[in-house]
């Protein structure tokens, strides 16, 4: 899948970006908007949130669609040394499950990037995931639980179900896209209103 990379929606220059506190979106398609129209997903919400109350931060999202936590490892390094963001937020772990990943790999790498964010001095909340059912009980609760243990023992800001309300519930089909993986524009909004109790907190 290709790559989709948002910037603030004001261009600015590079004395007036280093002045704000950067908010640094690393995820997949959960948060790249994939299948939606450019500016309807939950991260260009979450710029319309800050500006509404007068925050005065940048959003950069480095999200790309198909991602893993592998793959948001590898990345990470350059983009917090090219944005220096204050502000980290991780949203991967899902596409490791769709491919059956090691979780404990998973896991490994979750912890990499708390770490290395916290060390180039951001603050970090992660956005956990859960699989459906037919993924056995077992595993389920291993994956979902592996969110809350990184935050835990890394001392991190977490939201615990980044689609809660949008893939519990009893109509939760329609809430999704036809694919039935990606949720469709209406539950954007759901979206970020899990995110920005937690995420306002860490926001300089």
């Amino acid at each position: 899948m290709s790559a989709v990379l948002a910037v603030p929606a004001f261009a600015q220059t590079p004395a007036e970006a280093r002045s704000q506190p950067t908010v640094l979106i690393v995820g997949d398609s959960l948060s790249a908007e994939y299948g939606l129209k450019r500016g309807t997903g939950w991260v260009p919400l979450l710029e319309k949130q800050l500006a509404s109350d007068n925050k005065n931060v940048r959003v950069v999202n480095a999200s790309i669609s198909g991602d893993t936590t592998s793959g948001g490892r590898s990345r990470l390094p350059a983009l917090l040394a090219q944005h220096r963001p204050a502000t980290v937020v991780i949203e991967l772990g899902g596409n490791d499950a769709l491919r059956g990943l090691p979780l404990d790999m998973t896991a490994k790498n979750l912890t990499a990037m708390t770490q290395a964010s916290k060390k180039a001095g951001a603050r970090v909340l992660l956005l956990g995931m859960e699989v459906p059912p037919n993924y056995g009980s077992a595993y389920a609760a291993t994956f979902s639980g592996l969110f809350s243990k990184v935050a835990k023992e890394e001392k991190v800001a977490l939201v615990p179900f980044f689609l809660k309300g949008i893939a519990d519930g009893d109509n939760a089909a329609a809430n999704f896209q036809a694919d039935r993986i990606h949720p469709n524009e209406s539950s954007q909004a759901r979206m970020l209103a899990n995110v920005w109790p937690e995420l306002k907190k860490i926001i300089p």
